[in-house]
């Protein structure tokens, strides 16, 4: 089945708002080839643009990827000056097409510990497209949940302390308050490739109701197609938030 078939049976009044991504399986591609990790890192470019360009055809406002997590920075030194400067790369080639797409660019995460001239470039792609409004781009680096949900409690307990909260106030909004994605819905979808079957420290919190799709697909293989078929599983799915099929019915 080609694409624009594929995009034909999307139900535009039932798309995910929020699609969250974890990227994965660029290493074995690239071992599968006879080639270092860090190759799979390179072609996995094409990939990205799909996602993006897929959520932009079809209007979901707002796309996660996992970018680099905060327990990347434990693979070996080589492969992660590799994803550095291909971040820094990818950001200069991509700020005109996300900008021109009307796209806003978020970053998630703790970033004061990335080098100086990725942050420097990431507050250009934010500074250039501030006033977009057609998608939102949201890149999760140096991210991990634990840590975001434990900087979450530490300000609250904080507020608590200093008597500017109490705590019989303290409720899921409160909380969400205090989160990197408090500007943005809850996760509707999230989809991991490789065929790994875990979460691994992505958007705890957020994904709370989400449906979750892992495919076998490594992720420099994936494509548009692929992305419009995971929205159309997606859409076959009852979402019941608790409630019961008679209810929603």
């Amino acid at each position: 089945m080609i694409m624009q078939d594929l995009k034909k049976l999307i139900n535009k009044d039932k798309l995910p708002k929020h699609v969250a991504v974890i990227m994965d399986g660029n290493g074995r591609w690239a071992k599968s080839r006879g080639e270092e990790r860090t190759f799979g890192h390179k072609n996995a470019i094409t990939a990205v643009r799909n996602v993006i360009n897929a959520c932009n055809e079809i209007h979901i406002p707002y796309l996660t990827l996992y970018t680099f997590s905060s327990e990347n920075w434990s693979r070996p030194k080589e492969e992660v000056d590799t994803l550095m400067n291909l971040l820094s790369e990818t950001l200069l080639l991509e700020a005109e097409e996300i900008f021109s797409k009307g796209l806003r660019m978020h970053v998630v995460g703790d970033i004061t510990q990335l080098p100086e001239l990725v942050r420097d470039q990431l507050m250009n792609v934010i500074e250039l497209t501030k006033n977009n409004n057609k998608g939102n781009l949201i890149l999760a680096l140096n991210y991990g949940s634990q840590k975001e949900i434990l900087k979450a409690v530490r300000e609250i307990s904080q507020e608590v302390k200093e008597g500017r909260l109490d705590v019989e106030n303290i409720d899921e909004s409160v909380f969400e308050d205090h989160l990197y994605t408090k500007n943005f819905p809850q996760v509707d979808l999230m989809i991991r490739t490789s065929g790994e079957v875990r979460i691994s420290n992505f958007l705890l919190w957020q994904i709370a109701y989400a449906e979750l799709q892992f495919l076998d697909v490594l992720w420099p293989d994936f494509t548009k197609d692929t992305f419009f078929q995971c929205v159309i599983d997606y859409q076959n799915k009852e979402r019941r938030y608790g409630m019961t099929s008679e209810q929603l019915s």
